[in-house]
């Protein structure tokens, strides 16, 4: 017999504000560009590994709906860094699944994080044959520390 995973709970906490005006399609994602840890291996096969520090940090995008309470909330606190960025309280969040068995037993994932920064401008865009994309604003993100706390 297979397993199975069930999920589909998400939820985003950025701030301590809850981001429930969501997008269609891939509304969040979280990716780690850089290696934990390098290796080197030279003459007779003598090796040197090193931790990289690097590693714990984080590239986000959310895709949330234009206009919206959580669009402005992001676009507030992005003007705040835009405006003064040394005094800019870095952001922070939670995003957890929950996930199924297929049995009824859940276990949750989640992922801490820490010291984000907005890396860039909210695009914008006009379109008149109904591109939905015109009513989405993305935001771009770099966090400092991020932690998965699977149980």
């Amino acid at each position: 017999m297979g397993s199975f995973s069930l999920t589909g709970a998400d939820n985003l906490v950025l701030s301590n504000q809850p981001m429930v005006d969501v997008a269609d399609g891939d509304w969040f994602t979280l990716t780690f560009p850089n290696t934990l840890a390098e290796v080197k291996t030279g003459k007779n096969g003598n090796s040197i590994f090193a931790s990289n520090a690097m590693g714990q940090q984080a590239e986000a995008t959310l895709r949330l709906l234009r206009g919206s309470a959580n669009d402005l909330f992001l676009d507030a606190l992005l003007q705040q860094q835009i405006q003064d960025f040394s005094t800019f309280i870095t952001l922070s969040g939670t995003f957890s699944k929950r996930i199924g068995d297929g049995q009824g037993n859940i276990t949750p994932d989640q992922y801490v994080a820490s010291g984000g920064i907005f890396t860039q401008e909210v695009d914008a865009k006009s379109n008149a044959e109904g591109d939905t994309e015109q009513s989405v604003s993305v935001y771009r993100m770099k966090f400092a520390n991020v932690q998965r706390a699977a149980q």
